[in-house]
């Protein structure tokens, strides 16, 4: 369950939402290759100013007309875009799904947009950004370009780059075998994000 929202995390990011994005794609290129899946991590801020996961929307996705789906990127992930039990639901309606709980959240805390978060964040926003214009989507909650990158922050907190690794020198559990689903790495990335996040505080960082 949400707990009521307070002023903290608008404050602490600058009236900034952070939300963490993580896609599952057929390839590197976000304009041309498609999407297969995709979730979110909104977080919330708790009255000792400590940061935490609250809610995850989660969807696997039919690819674009004319989408480009790289094989080795299907035997990277293990997605089989042609499953017809994947309950795969179109880009578009995914992605509204999506901006729909990120506006909701924003407003419960006061936020005027968000900022995505992703371990290597370039990589996500492009896609999101890519695909938000293909559906001429209005009001992409996210801003057009900042983001906040959690492989370079666990770069500097623990000395690790890799999800896998970062989350294992942080002491969270992380299974190789649930990698590279959309969810998986997404909430272990929101849980990485915010153990940096209150372990900067409590070594006497912003309070």
């Amino acid at each position: 369950m949400t707990e009521a929202p307070n002023d903290s995390l608008k404050q602490r990011f600058r009236k900034f939402l952070p939300v963490v994005v993580d896609v599952e794609t057929g390839g590197f290129k976000a304009a041309t290759d498609a999407i297969l899946e995709i979730a979110a991590v909104t977080l919330v801020m708790d009255g000792n100013g400590l940061l935490r996961a609250d809610q995850t929307v989660f969807h696997r996705v039919i690819p674009f007309d004319g989408a480009n789906i790289d094989p080795a990127a299907l035997e990277f992930t293990g997605i089989d875009p042609e499953d017809p039990d994947r309950g795969a639901i179109s880009e578009r309606e995914s992605f509204r799904d999506i901006f729909k709980l990120v506006r909701k959240s924003m407003k419960a805390h006061g936020c005027n947009r968000a900022i995505l978060v992703g371990h290597n964040a370039h990589f996500d926003h492009g896609f999101v950004n890519a695909a938000s214009d293909r559906h001429n989507i209005k009001r992409n909650p996210f801003h057009p370009f900042s983001s906040f990158d959690t492989a370079s922050l666990a770069g500097l907190a623990y000395g690790q780059t890799v999800l896998s690794r970062a989350c294992e020198e942080a002491g969270i559990e992380f299974d190789d075998g649930a990698a590279h689903s959309a969810r998986y790495d997404a909430e272990k990335t929101a849980e990485l994000f915010c153990r940096i996040v209150n372990r900067w505080r409590e070594l006497g960082g912003w309070r």
